[in-house]
């Protein structure tokens, strides 16, 4: 087995993995928005209802999913004798996934990536005690 053909099976693998993990993440997601998981940033805010629970569960397994198939397109691509074509089809593959995990991750947390997150002040807290 030569260079190319070992980086082909480790490009398919990774495609495997990122499909694997967006699947398992959306079974394993179901028992636990059902049984009202909280994500640690949310504690001692109002909880979540289950369907905002699995919205955040799901989301971020596909992130990490994407992160993966993004991961395998740069393995084959770049490995293995890149062209113009190639690497012209990667960089809009890339794009494209980028804005995907941007979109969600605004959708899971609120906000950008780059921006900092907000810790709820004391009136917050009070309100989502009582």
């Amino acid at each position: 087995m030569d260079f190319q053909h070992i980086i082909e099976a480790v490009g398919r693998y990774m495609d495997f993995a990122g499909v694997a993990v967006m699947v398992i993440g959306a079974l394993v997601s179901i028992p636990m928005a059902l049984r009202g998981y909280q994500p640690k940033r949310a504690s001692g805010l109002a909880p979540f209802s289950p369907y905002r629970s699995y919205r955040q569960l799901l989301g971020r397994s596909i992130l990490l999913g994407l992160e993966l198939l993004v991961a395998a397109d740069i393995i084959r691509t770049v490995a293995v004798t890149p062209t113009f074509e190639s690497v012209g089809v990667l960089a809009i593959i890339v794009l494209i996934r980028t804005f995907l995990s941007f979109s969600l991750e605004l959708e899971i947390t609120g906000r950008w990536p780059w921006q900092k997150e907000q810790k709820p002040d004391a009136g917050e807290r009070l309100r989502s005690t009582s």
